[in-house]
């Protein structure tokens, strides 16, 4: 038996950030240190260079000014008068050997260091002026040398050293580099811990995104992202909100539409069933009269499967149609149409005289359906009115009937699927097709709406944009006449 494979530890995203947030700002800080540096140490380098430079011809003025005196005199003079900076200290030499030191207030002390001596000793008295690096055991100087001779050829050789300490000029910047580590460790620690915080803030919404999308996948859609802030993470948690509010309305009409469609079919299949275990096949009249029964409950549950088929499709995108359609002959064409319903005293109050964008074969469909509703809940001989009307760039479409009305309590409820009134007992249908309706008018960015009086009768209107086919121009001679409806 193999062994599962080790789960490799898990890094968050926090910890990311931060991992790449702390290397981008140490290579920062280390480039932008390296580079400083490089260029203070070329700068004390320089510095250096000119201040030898300078000691150098500052040493040649007087050596011009005291030309009239001995290489010795001249040496003297020299020492004298010219005073090194706090890191750099002079010597002169005469055939060689050391005769004249800098002052005692300065800090340099080149006599002290045997081997650097030894070096000068070895300058030839006739070369030029010169800058070199002598490193010896105690330090690493830089160093000008400055030749001394005069025409007598018995005069002894003079040799004016002026030498800086360049260890002791480096060794103040590393110190002020160690001063930038230290400052560059503290600066890049505090961003750690302000980057953790920060991030912690941050990414607090995702986290309770994972726990919900936990609880989710457990089964449940009730759980909901907490958002706290009002930023892009925190729109993220008010669409994974809001996706979660469709999912469950979804979920709980398919679980709905699935519990009453059981519902709805098991009748007329428990009906057939029926009839058939107790149908003598012998007998030539109830084989007829069960087929009869048979046929037309088979028809009832094919209507049904039809406005199944019809409320599954009113969500989807091309579900209606819009074309330019003249809706006062729409409202003649469903008033002809209705006539056949049932033996009412049929007639338009209004027409809307203007052409817009509707799916009139939709329009149509959810009309009738209302004038075959009217006909259901009302006497013979009684009045059902069709009208159409626009006002403030709404479509209104009406069917008003003298029926029995609806209760005030149930009137919010009958759009909804299934949904049967006490007094549809005895008449064919299976309580969707105000469903269709309302599916039909939503599809056309609309609603629809119910009016009524228990005795008296009953108004449905459904409203829909008043879409105008061109330039947005509508006949307004209907502007009144919604409010018949």
């Amino acid at each position: 038996m193999t062994e599962a494979p080790s789960r490799r530890p898990r890094r968050t995203v926090r910890t990311k950030v931060v991992a790449v947030t702390l290397a981008t700002t140490a290579l920062g800080l280390l480039g932008a240190g390296l580079t400083t540096y490089a260029i203070q140490r070329q700068d004390v380098d320089d510095r250096i260079e000119s201040e030898l430079t300078r000691a150098a011809q500052q040493f040649r003025g007087i050596a011009q000014a005291n030309a009239d005196l001995p290489v010795d005199g001249i040496l003297r003079a020299a020492m004298q008068q010219t005073l090194p900076d706090p890191s750099a200290g002079s010597i002169a030499l005469v055939d060689g050997s050391p005769a004249w030191y800098a002052p005692t207030t300065v800090a340099v002390r080149l006599e002290d260091d045997p081997q650097l001596v030894a070096l000068l000793r070895e300058v030839p008295a006739g070369d030029q002026v010169r800058l070199r690096t002598v490193t010896t055991d105690r330090a690493q100087y830089r160093v000008v040398t400055v030749p001394v001779t005069l025409d007598d050829p018995a005069a002894p050789a003079g040799l004016f050293v002026a030498a800086t300490v360049r260890d002791l000029e480096i060794a103040a910047l590393d110190h002020t580099w160690r001063t930038y580590t230290f400052v560059a460790a503290g600066a890049l620690a505090a961003t750690g811990v302000v980057a953790w915080v920060l991030l912690g803030r941050v990414l607090r919404p995702l986290r309770a995104l994972r726990e919900t999308a936990a609880k989710v996948d457990e089964g449940t859609l009730d759980a909901r992202v907490p958002v706290t802030t009002d930023d892009d993470v925190g729109e993220v948690g008010h669409t994974v909100n809001a996706m979660l509010d469709r999912l469950q309305a979804s979920m709980s009409a398919q679980r709905r539409l699935l519990d009453d469609v059981g519902h709805e079919l098991r009748t007329p299949l428990t009906v057939i069933g029926g009839h058939l275990e107790l149908m003598d096949v012998d007998d030539a009249d109830d084989v007829r009269a069960t087929r009869e029964l048979a046929l037309d409950e088979v028809d009832r549950m094919g209507l049904l499967v039809d406005d199944l088929l019809v409320l599954a499709v009113a969500d989807r995108d091309g579900f209606v149609q819009p074309a330019p359609t003249h809706v006062g002959v729409l409202t003649d064409e469903v008033l002809d149409k209705a006539t056949g319903l049932g033996a009412r005293t049929w007639r338009v109050d209004k027409r809307a005289d203007v052409e817009l964008l509707v799916d009139a074969r939709r329009l149509t469909q959810a009309w009738l359906q209302l004038a075959n509703n009217a006909v259901k809940f009302s006497a013979d001989g009684t009045t059902i009115t069709l009208g159409s009307a626009v006002a403030d760039g709404t479509l209104r479409l009406w069917v008003r009937d003298e029926g029995v009305g609806i209760a005030p309590e149930r009137q919010a409820r009958i759009f909804e699927r299934f949904e049967r009134a006490p007094e549809s007992a005895g008449t064919v249908g299976a309580g969707l097709g105000l469903a269709i309706v309302a599916a039909i008018a939503r599809a056309h960015g609309g609603d629809v709406g119910v009016s009524s009086e228990p005795g008296i009768g009953s108004t449905f209107v459904v409203s829909v944009p008043a879409v105008p086919v061109s330039t947005g121009r509508s006949d307004e001679s209907g502007d009144d006449e919604g409010a018949d409806a």
